[in-house]
């Protein structure tokens, strides 16, 4: 069988999602093409030799709607004949656009495609796109009588179903701002970030390169003290097991930002002369219980790791998305996962959680940590609203 490699992943550094972020003032559009022509760039590709680019986004709506994969080829020079279609999985978008790249390539409809992902949290908010609807019909209310959760008490009902307490969530979080910020430092992310031209708002020019999530000055006490985000008189009537614990602090911040990355087979990689960094070893997608919504990374993994003929204990480094520190806590606990290889960069908690974007910013984080430490093996899982999750396993070449 061909195998599907991956040549290269960028990504922008984020941005604060509101009014005066480093990118709000960028419209998703752009923020999409600059990553997907700096990718061709520094890799020397005739872009007329894509055969498609898959793009996650979560808020099709306003400016981020009409199939924005293809608006941003356009923008990006791309020719006419390269097509590109936008896809929703919610948060795990742009991992799903991953998925149906390298299946495409394994099934040899693909020779070069591009996965990517966008979202502009400051100018298209979260929830525009449902706002004053009835989006789940009779039906769904029907089997579900009790009524939906919004991802906020989903969070704060695995953190009670797993006793993690607000000590361990906001420890958690300060880990992932350290990590996050010593890999800065560092310069680990030099090689993921492309600059983003802005225009503040007194009209000057820059270029931005530094994620502007990042917190490195936070400590445990600041984190503490913040309020629980989700706390109602409702919420609490109904959930009355649960102590109220998810803040600010131990959440993904709103974000901006995309990301993007070259999948090839390996035939024409070696062909153009470029070098195949990691192929794909295994793929699942699952449901799971919508009204916990964020656990399905849990059976995602074991289901890859099993399709992969793969223990935990053969992976290096597992990306889980930080939607809220209880997902990974969980995630964790239950399969009593090494904290050393868990977001060993730092997580969504300081790098941002840029919805449609995230699963290739993952993607890429993951691969250029396995570079760094030589590792063979990585996981990335990710939960996604309706309670689901995509989980990859790449392999270092």
């Amino acid at each position: 069988m061909n195998n599907a490699v991956i040549v290269d992943v960028v990504r922008l550094a984020s941005g604060k999602g509101k009014p005066g972020g480093a990118l709000a003032r960028s419209h998703p559009v752009e923020l999409l093409r600059v990553v997907l022509s700096e990718l061709m760039s520094r890799n020397d590709v005739d872009p007329a030799e894509v055969d498609d680019v898959i793009a996650g986004c979560v808020e099709q709506v306003g400016e981020q709607s009409f199939n924005i994969a293809r608006s941003a080829v356009l923008a990006a020079g791309f020719p006419e004949t390269v097509p590109a279609t936008t896809v929703d999985r919610q948060c795990g978008s742009s991992q799903q656009a991953v998925h149906f790249a390298a299946q495409g390539v394994l099934a040899g409809a693909y020779d070069i495609v591009i996965a990517c992902g966008v979202e502009s949290m400051s100018r298209v908010p979260m929830g525009t796109a449902s706002a004053g609807a009835d989006t789940f019909g009779p039906s769904v209310a029907a089997r579900y009588p009790e009524g939906l959760v919004k991802q906020g008490v989903a969070a704060e009902r695995v953190a009670a179903r797993w006793k993690l307490d607000r000590e361990a969530l906001d420890e958690y979080a300060l880990t992932s701002h350290q990590r996050a910020a010593a890999a800065a430092d560092s310069g680990f992310f030099t090689a993921e970030i492309v600059a983003m031209p802005v225009t503040s708002e007194s009209g000057d020019l820059a270029l931005h390169t530094v994620d502007e999530t990042v917190r490195p000055t936070t400590t445990l006490e600041a984190l503490s003290g913040l309020r629980p985000s989700f706390y109602s008189a409702e919420t609490t009537a109904r959930f009355p097991d649960i102590d109220w614990r998810i803040t600010p602090g131990n959440s993904s911040p709103l974000t901006d930002g995309a990301s993007a990355a070259l999948i090839m087979s390996e035939q024409r990689a070696l062909g153009l002369g470029l070098r195949p960094r990691a192929r794909f070893h295994s793929f699942a997608v699952i449901g799971d219980d919508p009204l916990y919504m964020l656990t399905a990374p849990i059976p995602a993994t074991t289901q890859a790791l099993s399709r992969g003929d793969l223990t935990l204990n053969d992976i290096d480094a597992y990306e889980v998305n930080e939607a809220f520190a209880s997902v990974p806590l969980a995630w964790a606990h239950e399969l009593n996962a090494d904290p050393a290889k868990l977001n060993p960069r730092g997580g969504a908690i300081a790098l941002g959680h840029a919805l449609g974007s995230s699963g290739t910013r993952l993607l890429g984080t993951l691969l250029n940590h396995l570079e760094e430490i030589g590792g063979r093996y990585g996981l990335q899982t990710m939960c996604e609203g309706g309670g689901m999750a995509n989980a990859t396993v790449i392999e270092r070449l």
